[in-house]
């Protein structure tokens, strides 16, 4: 494909141009103090890398090396007048080398940790308290590749992948000559918010580099005539740096290869970091409320032909069918969970086939009678399969006319699909498929994950109707975006359907390589995922922690987004099966357990009105409506200047339906933030249960009352035969804290609330 060699001319060019790039002050001064060799202040292994600690004219260095095969340096404290006394401290439990270093500035302490038998860890930490209110105008990157001889010039490999805007502080990349091996360097900025705090920073983008100069920049005021004026306060301790590298020694030749090992190392990296504790959320109280909005409030809906349609925000926007679909398909799956319709959603589904358009013979983004501002024949390219996933859906459900609209639509879509040759642009006329938008806002490429949602609503396609042609549609859509590599993600959903299409794929063929491929998904979205949790301005008051910026580029997080790819990762967990790689499964269900947490602050009535946008892109923000803004930003913007957005308001509905499981004759459902694989009632008043996520992460199963009755006196035992005693006692609902991959069975009495 063209794309897969555009890619290796960049790749070839990349690694030849390595050695002719300029050099910085701070490349040519370590090459020279590694020449002349560091004053050894320490010395430990991590697996086969030997590390050895020393200082130099400004900096502490870890030099981490294999013999013979090059290394890294690692800067683990800098000071530009260097340091009038660096000694070694008493260890604590876990550290390899402790130390304390005296300079003009104030005191520094770092620590360092190595783990691992298989996927080595280098842990690098450093504080400071200054001796006097500090500014920060300049802190030098801290990663440097060596060759054989200790020299940064002489190293040459490839970045995979670097810091995107607010999303996770890492870099990903192979040392290549000499073969080290890959690397991934994480900076866990969960710990460095007091230093962004103070200085008035953010850290966008702040991991990258150009090589042979890498890793954490840390972010400063900008430099004027008038900079600002923000210090580090004097006497108070604050983190600089929290770093943690993963080395592995075995080098990966393939795309597929390259995903699995970074998603393999990203899950090493993730034990290490901080994560933020988790708090039930009652999404089906939630759930209630916005059902009765969406039918109550005037600026949700509006009314055309005769039928009711949903505005994508309030009081804004025209009729959509990507909208309509979207909160349609989320009330009938709410409706199969509580075990009756929901009216609404045939109200809803009854104005479909205004969308249609029988000349084309397929779903047109707006009703007919759109107004003149729009341009009715520009469509997105994943907005012409969106509403198909929708509508294949609910045709699996039994829903007839859903499969009658979606029979009717799908040729249009395959007709697409070959005319762009599975590589879709951004935006084009659905007439005569010219294209308005090629490419996105950085000029490489169009909707790169584009082909991966397809072939899933392929995929629908084949399990509906039996068809061949839909599976062989599938197979070229995923074989055509091969080579894409970390720059596959364009929009966070699609990605991690096309994810689950790959999964669903290599259940259907069992060709090994589509399990392989999906790797190359779930590395593209956790590369646009924010793994840290921000306290800078208005991000104090909600969580950001493992959201997905909703875009490859964008600056937020957005619902719409979140709980779509929780939908996707779910279908992506139940095909996968034992084959999916541990730190893969572990990740995933990590996303979605936090989707659950996090989700929650979108809702301008859980977080303070100040901290909400006054102006925005669309309609208006009603606080006292259970609809969803659609921004929150890691850097503390005000969230929901795009605007409260009604195609979100399916979150609830969606992760109500697979957060909370209803129990026969019980008075209580059961909540759980982590995908039950297997659950049955092994008695009158016993239920076994088995969770799937990572073997050190932990779930949160509660026993939620429904009514009036009292809890019932609650038992959870593991398997192994151990109790687990609840963690929270309320009279709506009793809270227990087990592993994530446990297998457990809850019993209860009818005895009252105290727990057992």
């Amino acid at each position: 494909m063209a794309a897969v060699d555009e890619r290796k001319q960049q790749d070839q060019a990349t690694a030849a141009g390595a050695r002719m790039r300029g050099a910085s002050l701070h490349v040519l001064t370590l090459r020279d103090e590694l020449a002349r060799g560091l004053r050894q202040l320490g010395a430990f292994t991590v697996g086969d890398f030997a590390v050895e600690v020393g200082e130099g004219g400004d900096s502490i260095w870890a030099i981490v090396r294999r013999p013979g095969r090059g290394g890294l340096a690692v800067r683990a404290a800098y000071v530009p007048g260097g340091f009038a006394r660096v000694r070694r401290a008493r260890r604590q439990p876990g550290e390899a080398l402790r130390l304390e270093a005296e300079s003009a500035i104030g005191r520094h302490c770092i620590t360092l940790e190595g783990s691992g038998a298989d996927l080595h860890r280098l842990h690098v930490r450093s504080w400071l308290t200054p001796a006097a209110p500090l500014l920060v105008p300049f802190v030098p990157r801290d990663l440097y590749p060596l060759d054989a001889d200790d020299d940064p010039l002489g190293a040459t490999g490839l970045v995979e992948a670097a810091q995107r805007g607010p999303n996770t502080g890492l870099i990903y990349f192979a040392l290549d000559e000499p073969a080290f091996g890959h690397v991934l360097y994480v900076q866990d900025l969960t710990g460095l918010n007091d230093y962004f705090r103070a200085t008035h920073t953010a850290p966008m983008g702040a991991v990258g580099g150009e090589w042979p100069e890498l890793g954490y920049l840390p972010p400063t005021p900008p430099q004027s005539g008038t900079p600002p004026v923000n210090p580090l306060p004097a006497g108070e301790e604050v983190m600089l740096s929290d770093a943690i590298l993963v080395l592995r020694d075995l080098t990966a030749g393939s795309e597929q290869e390259k995903a699995r090992q970074f998603v393999e190392m990203l899950g090493e990296a993730y034990t290490a970091m901080r994560h933020p504790a988790v708090i039930y959320r009652d999404w089906h109280a939630r759930a209630d409320q916005t059902l009765k909005d969406l039918d109550r409030a005037p600026v949700a809906t509006c009314t055309s032909y005769g039928h009711r349609y949903l505005r994508p925000y309030t009081d804004a926007e025209y009729p959509d069918s990507m909208v309509q679909m979207t909160v349609t398909t989320a009330l009938y799956e709410y409706g199969r969970w509580r075990g009756e319709p929901v009216p609404l959603a045939a109200e809803f589904a009854a104005g479909m086939e205004k969308f249609y358009d029988p000349k084309l013979k397929t779903l047109r983004r707006y009703l007919p009678n759109v107004g003149k501002d729009k341009d009715a024949d520009a469509v997105d390219s994943w907005y012409l399969y969106h509403p198909l996933r929708n509508l294949a859906q609910l045709a699996l459900f039994g829903e007839e006319w859903a499969r009658d609209l979606f029979l009717r639509s799908v040729d249009y879509g395959i007709r697409a699909a070959h005319h762009f040759n599975y590589l879709w642009p951004i935006q084009y006329n659905v007439r005569d498929f010219s294209v308005i938008t090629a490419k996105r806002g950085d000029g490489t490429h169009g909707q790169t994950d584009v082909g991966g949602f397809y072939a899933y609503v392929m995929l629908l396609g084949f399990e509906l109707t039996g068809e061949q042609r839909f599976l062989d549609e599938a197979r070229a859509a995923i074989d055509a975006a091969k080579g894409m590599r970390f720059d596959l993600d364009y929009q966070a959903n699609l990605t991690a359907w096309g994810a689950a299409a790959c999964m669903r794929l290599w259940r259907i063929t069992d060709r090994g390589d589509y399990r392989e491929q999906a790797y190359v998904y779930l590395a593209s979205f956790l590369h646009n995922c924010e793994i840290w949790e921000s306290r800078i301005g208005h991000a104090e008051h909600y969580s950001n922690f493992l959201g997905a910026t909703a875009l490859h580029d964008a600056p937020y997080m957005a619902m719409y987004e979140c709980f779509d790819s929780f939908a996707a990762w779910e279908r992506f967990l139940l095909d996968s099966g034992p084959e999916l790689n541990p730190a893969a499964r572990m990740l995933v269900s990590e996303y979605c357990k936090y989707v659950l947490h996090r989700g929650w602050y979108y809702y301008p009535d859980a977080v303070p009105a100040e901290i909400v946008a006054t102006e925005w892109r669309n309609g208006h923000i009603d606080h006292k409506l259970s609809f969803p803004v659609e921004d929150l930003y890691a850097d503390g913007q005000p969230m929901g200047q795009v605007g409260q957005e009604i195609y979100g308001a399916g979150a609830p509905f969606v992760l109500t339906a697979r957060a909370f499981h209803r129990v026969d004759g019980a008075a209580f459902e059961l909540y759980c933030n982590h995908l039950l694989v297997a659950q049955d009632r092994t008695g009158e008043r016993a239920r076994s249960l088995q969770l799937t996520g990572g073997d050190t992460c932990t779930a949160l199963l509660a026993v939620v009352r429904r009514g009036r009755k009292p809890l019932p006196k609650c038992k959870l035992t593991l398997a192994g035969g151990d109790g687990v005693r609840p963690s929270l006692v309320a009279d709506d609902r009793i809270e227990f804290l087990l592993p994530a991959d446990a297998r457990a069975v809850l019993t209860w009495s009818d005895k009252g609330s105290d727990d057992a």
